[in-house]
């Protein structure tokens, strides 16, 4: 199991770093999909999100007094360098990194593949992600608190099934769609509620 989720987390580093490898200047100021991050930024955080430690990842929490967007907003200004090339390398020299925080090893893989999104979706990129590994990533999420970037609260008031697999969590109103925009819907990324239908979208919204 352990192995299998470093396998993918390289290959999705790898995939990224491939597709970002040939971007223009104008590209990488871009705005992502996480409010306020540009393309640039969001590499950033992945190159410290492959850098955390355990024991880092609780220093830097209790340094940013306890929350944690203003944590993962210290570690985009540690790790980002003057240049996308050069931030673009360093993610390079940490992509076979198997460090993680004191979170559930799947968290990774949510990692991975929403930040993946957040840099592919504005630039117009596609990117086919390991259906096991999306599927695997939903639930981490809806039982993650919002307070720690998750969904569990919002997700006691519907239901998520998935179109393209077997899926679906939560009872209540239902929202239907493909497993990785429920992911990304779930993760508060608004662009993906297109892709979604049910009486229960309009709740997931409130809290996109």
């Amino acid at each position: 199991m352990t192995d299998d989720v470093w396998a993918i987390v390289h290959a999705e580093r790898t995939a990224l770093i491939d597709d970002l490898a040939h971007l223009k200047d104008d590209q990488w100021l871009k705005p992502s999909l996480c409010d306020g991050w540009t393309v640039h930024d969001v590499l950033a955080h992945l190159v410290d999100a492959a850098r955390i430690t355990r024991l880092g990842f609780v220093k830097d929490l209790a340094l940013a007094r306890f929350d944690f967007n203003r944590q993962n907003t210290r570690g985009v200004e540690r790790e980002r360098r003057s240049t996308p090339q050069e931030t673009l390398e360093r993610f390079r020299q940490v992509a076979s990194r198997t460090s993680t925080p004191p979170a559930p090893l799947d968290s990774r893989l949510v990692e991975e593949i929403a930040h993946g999104e957040d840099i592919r979706r504005p630039l117009g990129l596609t990117r086919a992600y390991p259906a096991q590994a999306v599927v695997r990533s939903l639930p981490l999420q809806t039982r993650t608190p919002a307070s720690f970037g998750g969904a569990k609260e919002l997700l006691t008031r519907t239901q998520l099934t998935a179109i393209d697999a077997d899926l679906t969590i939560r009872t209540g109103p239902e929202v239907n769609g493909p497993a990785l925009s429920l992911l990304l819907a779930v993760m508060g990324r608004r662009v993906a509620l297109d892709d979604l239908h049910g009486p229960g979208v309009g709740t997931l919204a409130e809290g996109a």
